[in-house]
């Protein structure tokens, strides 16, 4: 509760499952089924992590600023951790649902926040602009599985960053329509790709804070992918492990191997042989012990994710153990001109990580050809 006014509010929405399925192999939690499947494998909630991230970027405007959210791991947690003034908006009755979330930006929709900041992934994004539509900005805190969608900042703390720098009325920031995209996670389960544009959103935008939407390569890029695909294939030695993240780029590798692939997977490969299909990070760590270990990863078009989007298998605990240049990056070219800032990202949830992992990197899209990019 608070006791004073404030200048502006701030509806906080946390889904506290979302991205749990990640580490643990699996495309997502939506639905009861998934979530206590993700359980039995051991998945923990990360969310309010993340959303602390994000609120650490906004504490400078914790004294002039109240936030509108869920109780307890729904906002309630995390705000006051943070330093905030909080008002409960929403109480759960039981496991979290999408109903927490619609209800929640419900409530705040009539409150007239000034901003909705939220946590989860695409799924999370629908549910809030079924409510909210374009009458209130949204930030989304990136912490699902699958987060293609346009009003995720890069990480957590870039849309603090993004959000404080907007309530401050910063000039530079400026509010687009951002892609809010519907994944059928049925189909991605079953290894099928099924992504359409479910609406738009009022969002805060800069360039260097904000996701932009999944994109596509054109035929021409398609060829030299293939062939690039196939070196790598031919490249490949006996007695080192190769793991393959998911993606059609990395999935034209194993084509060049006749091997089957996981679309959406993280696959292993030793010798030629298919070792490991669907890996989960325990999966991977068994079979990475007292082997060299190269990693073979695409770049998320549009995006320039390179980690911590659709792949949360491979984990720090996994890209702990594998030598930079062992890391094999390989891309369509037209895929990274189209991307602005033309650079690459990774949000593995450990700041200190990131920050190992930045630098320059070399992004194969042709025989004998690569283009070394910024790793942020």
């Amino acid at each position: 509760m608070t006791t004073r006014c404030s200048d502006r509010t701030i509806g906080l929405i946390v889904n506290p499952i979302a991205g749990m399925g990640g580490r643990v192999g699996l495309k997502g939690t939506d639905g009861p089924a998934a979530l206590a499947e993700a359980r039995r494998r051991g998945a923990q909630p990360t969310a309010n992590g993340r959303v602390l991230q994000a609120l650490q970027q906004l504490a400078p405007h914790a004294g002039s600023t109240i936030i509108l959210t869920g109780s307890g791991v729904l906002g309630a947690e995390a705000a006051i951790t943070a330093g905030f003034d909080i008002r409960v908006m929403h109480m759960a009755a039981g496991e979290s649902s999408a109903n927490d979330t619609r209800v929640a930006a419900q409530a705040m929709l009539e409150a007239g926040v000034d901003l909705l900041l939220f946590a989860g992934g695409d799924g999370t994004a629908r549910d809030i602009l079924d409510i909210v539509g374009e009458a209130v900005p949204v930030v989304g805190i990136p912490a699902g599985v699958k987060m293609v969608s346009a009003v995720f900042g890069t990480t957590p703390a870039n849309a603090g960053m993004l959000a404080g720098r907007y309530l401050a009325g910063d000039t530079a920031i400026r509010l687009r329509e951002a892609e809010v995209m519907d994944i059928d996670e049925d189909a991605i389960r079953s290894d099928r790709v099924s992504t359409r544009l479910y609406g738009y959103a009022r969002s805060p935008f800069l360039r260097a804070y904000s996701q932009n939407a999944k994109s596509g390569s054109s035929l021409h890029a398609d060829a030299a992918l293939d062939a690039v695909c196939r070196d790598i294939a031919r490249e490949m030695q006996p007695g080192g492990l190769y793991i393959l993240g998911p993606g059609s780029t990395t999935r034209r590798v194993m084509a060049a191997l006749d091997l089957p692939a996981t679309l959406l997977g993280v696959d292993a490969v030793l010798d030629g042989q298919l070792v490991g299909a669907d890996l989960a990070e325990a999966d991977l760590l068994r079979l990475m012990q007292g082997r060299a270990t190269t990693l073979i990863a695409g770049v998320l078009g549009g995006h320039g994710s390179l980690f911590g989007r659709g792949n949360q298998q491979l984990s720090t605990a996994v890209l702990r153990q594998i030598p930079r240049e062992r890391i094999v990056v390989v891309a369509a070219m037209d895929k990274l001109l189209a991307l602005t800032p033309r650079r690459l990202f990774v949000d593995t949830g450990d700041n200190e990580f990131n920050t190992r992992l930045a630098g320059h990197l070399p992004v194969r899209f042709a025989p004998g050809r690569s283009i070394v990019l910024q790793v942020e």
